[in-house]
């Protein structure tokens, strides 16, 4: 947890939620289509480190003790940066993944978060200006 990924979850979750975006500015579609094209890509780094995170996190528990408010954070963080990285990296994600048992099992998580990524790229974009404004704040 820290300032990328703050930044980077703030990305996802405008990634996600286009529409919560364009209805407040709707000058930042130009920006907006620079970035869609690498979607897939940032989706799919973002998902490796999210689920690396989420396996550390569980490594970590012992912050809960001394530490709960961040590793509830860093937890959080690494959840949301699977969830979204799944659902916006899923093209590229196929491209390594070659087992069909893999790939089928990707399909159905993508397919159960979909309905929600609206929402989830809403929480995103809050976890993720709180990991940059706690960094600043309290580091």
């Amino acid at each position: 947890m820290g300032i990328l990924a703050g930044i980077s979850l703030l990305l996802l979750g405008v990634l996600a939620a286009p529409s919560l975006l364009l209805s407040r500015k709707p000058e930042a579609k130009a920006l907006l289509d620079k970035i869609v094209p690498y979607q897939g890509v940032f989706g799919a780094i973002c998902a490796v480190c999210g689920a690396f995170g989420v396996v550390n996190a569980f490594l970590k528990l012992r912050w809960l003790e001394s530490f709960p408010i961040w590793w509830v954070t860093y937890f959080g963080t690494s959840v949301l940066e699977l969830a979204l990285g799944l659902l916006l990296g899923v093209g590229v994600l196929k491209m390594f993944i070659k087992a069909p048992q893999a790939q089928l099992k990707l399909d159905v998580v993508t397919t159960r978060l979909a309905p929600r990524q609206g929402l989830i790229g809403l929480v995103a974009i809050c976890v993720g200006a709180w990991c940059v404004f706690a960094n600043f704040a309290f580091a």
